[in-house]
């Protein structure tokens, strides 16, 4: 089967790849389509380290095509969006309701795949960039069979990790004043969250003026092309500022726009060993900088939320799927990528 695999050197779409069967808990689903995110082009880059060979996605939609010993929620041919968590369910943090923190889930990569008779490892407990893959039963979750695979694929990650850093972490209230810095596929979640938590100004920021139309689609209610004019909007600063570019400079911005009591989400993923400063001093008034892992997500719940809310029109995927490519054409659509030419490129098998 094919799928896009990354040796530390080069990646290429191999046509020779082989999955293994599910086992106990484990669900076989053949995928339909999948967005390329950020966090796959930050492992070819090596912003992200991973071990390789590495079949890459994390943000897929699909058919499930067979179910392991266990598995009762879904059953074969089901439509399923795939997350990327492949938490235990059982250990206190599981049972708190913050599987985004499970230890099991975080830092153990499988290989369910091989090549040539050698094991091939899972990106991110997903692999969405393969035509086949075998995921924990959590991680597939049943959507409605009417939701279009590109835009259901985009759910699993960009989704969750925009709307649930919205009103999972920041918990934005009706009435609050956001600022989003960078209107990617991230960002552009974190607008529609905004509005869909009923934030009454919420500020886009992005260097491409070219993306104004877009944002606004989404639901900003204004759009600079840079930092430093977000004061000319918010005098006293942001309740919210969720940073979506990974760039340590704009991390200090966030913090430095925030009003009293205003606190700043990081989303934007820089080298591992980027270090961020602020002053001390300009947090005293209650403010906060807040990680996020994933949205702060629970996606069998999260998911069937978001699903439905796009079957009432109230949440935007169709719009954020601007570039569709055969797999064959990963190369093209990680130049568009690059390039942000697209808010999301969708691969599809």
């Amino acid at each position: 089967m094919r799928g896009v695999i990354y040796d530390g050197k080069q990646v290429r779409v191999a046509d020779d790849l082989e999955v293994r069967e599910p086992g106990p808990g484990e669900v076989l689903v053949a995928v339909s389509a999948a967005g390329l995110c950020h966090s796959d082009l930050s492992v070819l880059d090596g912003t992200i380290p991973f071990p390789v060979p590495v079949v890459l996605g994390h943000e897929g939609a699909g058919v499930v095509e067979a179910v392991g010993a266990g598995v009762g929620h879904v059953v074969p041919g089901d439509h399923v969006a795939l997350s990327t968590l492949a938490n235990c369910g059982t250990c206190a943090d599981c049972d708190r309701g913050r599987p985004t923190m499970c230890r099991q889930a975080i830092g153990r990569p499988g290989r369910p795949f091989s090549r040539d008779g050698r094991p091939v490892y899972q990106f991110a407990a997903n692999s969405a960039f393969a035509e086949r893959t075998v995921v924990k039963a959590v991680q597939a979750v049943r959507i409605p069979k009417d939701i279009p695979m590109p835009s259901a694929a985009l759910i699993g990650c960009g989704v969750l990790t925009g709307l649930g850093a919205v009103l999972n972490r920041a918990r934005v209230d009706r009435g609050d004043s956001v600022l989003v810095i960078g209107t990617g596929g991230i960002g552009l979640n974190v607008l529609q969250g905004a509005r869909i938590a009923g934030a009454l100004r919420i500020v886009a920021v992005d260097a491409n003026p070219e993306k104004e139309a877009l944002a606004r689609r989404f639901g900003a209610t204004d759009f600079l092309t840079s930092v430093e004019e977000v004061k000319g909007v918010l005098p006293t600063g942001a309740d919210h500022a969720f940073e979506c570019v990974g760039r340590v400079e704009l991390i200090r911005a966030a913090i430095d726009l925030l009003d009293r009591r205003g606190q700043a989400v990081l989303l934007g993923v820089p080298p591992a060993t980027a270090e961020a400063s602020f002053k001390v001093s300009s947090l005293f008034l209650d403010k906060a900088v807040l990680g996020c892992r994933y949205g702060s997500s629970r996606p069998q719940r999260d998911i069937a939320l978001y699903a439905e809310l796009y079957r009432q029109g109230r949440l935007l995927l169709d719009e954020l799927v601007t570039g569709t490519y055969p797999v064959e054409d990963f190369e093209k659509a990680r130049a568009d990528a690059e390039a942000g030419r697209v808010a999301r490129g969708v691969l599809t098998f």
